[in-house]
């Protein structure tokens, strides 16, 4: 799959520049970057549901030593 983009002069310019240090093709500077804007925000997302789920749940926390304790360490 292929798309286009309109980039500033300006933009384009610093995309270049961006990929040229990484020794990339501008092409997979674009796909990295959002590729790695997705797993950010896909991450952000768990943990908050995840944060959610420990509240709702009203969950405490507690030392590590105690969890070292229980399993043995």
């Amino acid at each position: 799959m292929s798309f286009s983009i309109r980039l500033t002069a300006e933009e384009k310019s610093l995309a270049e520049s961006y990929a040229k240090i990484h020794s990339i093709s501008l092409g997979e500077a674009f796909k990295q970057a959002l590729f790695e804007r997705i797993e950010d925000e896909y991450d952000v997302t768990v943990a908050q549901d995840a944060y959610s789920e420990y509240v709702k749940d009203d969950c405490k926390s507690r030392p590590i030593s105690e969890l070292w304790e229980e399993i043995g360490l």
